[in-house]
């Protein structure tokens, strides 16, 4: 049997299992009987994907069976926890191979095998603050004088105020020089704690959508997702009680995203603090916009945009790459 065979087969039982086939993938295993496919299951990255049993082997030790060998696969390839998406009645059945429910919402459910939440936890351990705790969760693309606003004005509603960069790495400015102009940026308030979401914020780049409808709100289910993680794990942990956000007038999945938190955060007890967003003469301050006026060199502009830290670093050599890219991205849109 060839391995194209094989991938035939496979892809046949995930389709006739009512679930859409992903070509994104690192690792596909199957198990047979008398050369019959009867179940089969991929890995992405840290992710388990397209897990299809036939129905005369669901209820047994195949579903096991599978998932300990993707498991071990993805452990060899030095993930230390592995995460699976999977319909919320089936989620049972995940806990039973020592899987940890980390959010469940009306259609999905997110499981993480290992021990990757309470080991990023108790490594937070040494930040935990009594009193009245806020959090702003950010992306800083590039840090903006906006952000620097809404923290704060967050900062002064609380005794404590986390600011969770995300650590996804998605966005023109890598992880690690977001972090660090965040940093640099509020070093002057002092009730200010600052880390990373690790993983544990839902990834756009690994939501999948294989085993939802086509009609499904996609968007909605991932926020909703990414909100209960939040506000059932993380901000209990930390005592947080308050969320702050800047109103959004531009991006409409942004403003999506704060109703569903005005939605969702209260049965946790986590209120919204929804703060107006700051503006120059131009306009309201956006890391979109930051990023036009890189690519457009423009940067007598950005001092209005800006705090002086993140000019200092846009102006140095360090950046080149950034602004070359953005500077193509304009160049891209008057093609």
């Amino acid at each position: 049997m060839t391995l194209n065979s094989e991938r035939k087969m496979a892809r046949a039982l995930i389709e006739a299992s009512g679930l859409a086939f992903e070509e994104n993938i690192e690792v596909m295993v199957g198990i047979y009987e008398d050369e019959q496919l009867v179940a089969t299951g991929s890995r992405a990255g840290d992710i388990l994907k397209m897990l299809a049993v036939i129905p005369d082997y669901q209820g047994g030790s195949t579903l096991g069976e599978l998932v300990t060998e993707l498991v071990m696969n993805g452990q060899r390839a030095g993930h230390e926890s592995l995460f699976v998406y999977t319909k919320p009645e089936y989620a049972v059945s995940f806990q039973s191979l020592n899987f940890f429910l980390l959010a469940s919402q009306e259609k999905v459910a997110l499981l993480e095998y290992g021990k990757g939440l309470a080991t990023w936890l108790a490594s937070k351990k040494e930040l935990v603050r009594s009193g009245l705790n806020g959090a702003v969760v950010v992306n800083c693309n590039p840090f903006t004088n906006g952000h620097r606003y809404l923290i704060e004005n967050a900062a002064r509603q609380v005794e404590n105020l986390y600011i969770f960069v995300v650590r996804e790495d998605r966005s023109v400015f890598p992880f690690d020089v977001r972090y660090r102009l965040v940093e640099q940026g509020v070093r002057y308030i002092p009730n200010v704690i600052l880390l990373d979401t690790s993983r544990y914020i839902v990834s756009g780049a690994t939501f999948p959508t294989y085993f939802l409808k086509k009609d499904d709100p996609v968007a909605r289910i991932q926020m909703e997702l990414d909100i209960t993680l939040f506000a059932s794990k993380i901000a209990p942990f930390f005592g947080i009680t308050r969320r702050f956000v800047g109103t959004e007038p531009n991006c409409p999945l942004t403003g999506a995203y704060n109703l569903t938190m005005q939605s969702l955060l209260p049965e946790y007890g986590v209120d919204l603090q929804i703060i107006e967003r700051a503006q120059t003469v131009t306009g309201v301050i956006s890391a979109s916009r930051v990023r036009e006026l890189i690519g457009q060199g423009d940067f007598a502009a950005l001092a209005d945009y800006v705090p002086a830290t993140t000019l200092t670093y846009l102006e140095s050599v360090a950046a080149k790459a950034v602004r070359e890219r953005l500077q193509e991205d304009e160049i891209g849109k008057k093609a």
